[in-house]
């Protein structure tokens, strides 16, 4: 794959859960609280971890064996929810080789930002006590304007605070719907297949700009320095 041209200014965005930090253990160990609660045997987390980039919704159809949207189901998932606004950072951690990537960004002083269908009460907290926020130049959550994500506008809107034109932005996703607005918004598009994609799924049909199996990977698409 080409790398982009070396001579235009560029930001780089990240989607959250499953591209930036590793936070399957912590929803994992809520989405099992939840199960405890209501009497269910505890799931491996080989099997939510797929799910994990899609939210608190999947999660419970996952392991709430109510209906969708039931009564029951809603009592499940914030459950899960609540737990997790109380645990957000004991097991998360940057991917391996990301805390490299945002140093080099940082170095070649290269804004970085985050585009996440994360609440901002869970985003915020989350980034405070991973000592990120002070480092990325925007966060834009799943609530800070009426769209998400697979819509472009929270990109272009990131794209905007850190005064950046979005044809010169990376965006790394791990799922479908971060290509479809990233590239929506004009912006080059980067899937990390070391996220939670799961095997019956195929990034390489998504349409993005490249496939990364790793974190570091990203800066070979930096400028030359």
């Amino acid at each position: 794959m080409d790398k982009l041209p070396n001579n235009v200014p560029r930001g780089i965005l990240f989607d959250l859960d499953g591209t930036l930090l590793d936070t399957a253990p912590d929803l994992a160990a809520a989405l099992n609280y939840a199960r405890q609660k209501y009497g269910l045997n505890k799931l491996a987390l080989e099997d939510i971890r797929p799910l994990v980039s899609h939210g608190s919704h999947a999660l419970t159809a996952l392991g709430c064996p109510s209906p969708k949207h039931s009564e029951r189901a809603e009592e499940f998932r914030q459950a899960l929810l609540d737990y997790y606004a109380q645990n957000v950072a004991v097991g998360t951690r940057l991917f391996d080789g990301m805390d490299v990537v945002l140093q080099t960004l940082e170095a070649q002083l290269i804004p970085w930002g985050i585009v996440t269908n994360k609440p901002e009460y869970l985003t915020g907290p989350l980034l405070d006590r991973m000592n990120l926020s002070e480092r990325c130049a925007v966060v834009i959550s799943g609530d800070t304007i009426d769209e998400k994500k697979p819509h472009p506008a929270p990109l272009k809107l990131a794209a905007k605070r850190i005064g950046v034109d979005p044809h010169a932005c990376i965006y790394v996703g791990d799922a479908e719907r971060d290509v479809i607005a990233g590239n929506a918004a004009g912006m080059q598009t980067l899937v990390a297949t070391y996220g939670y994609i799961s095997a019956d799924e195929e990034p390489t049909q998504w349409g993005a700009d490249g496939v990364i199996g790793e974190p570091i990977e990203v800066t070979r698409w930096l400028p030359t320095r």
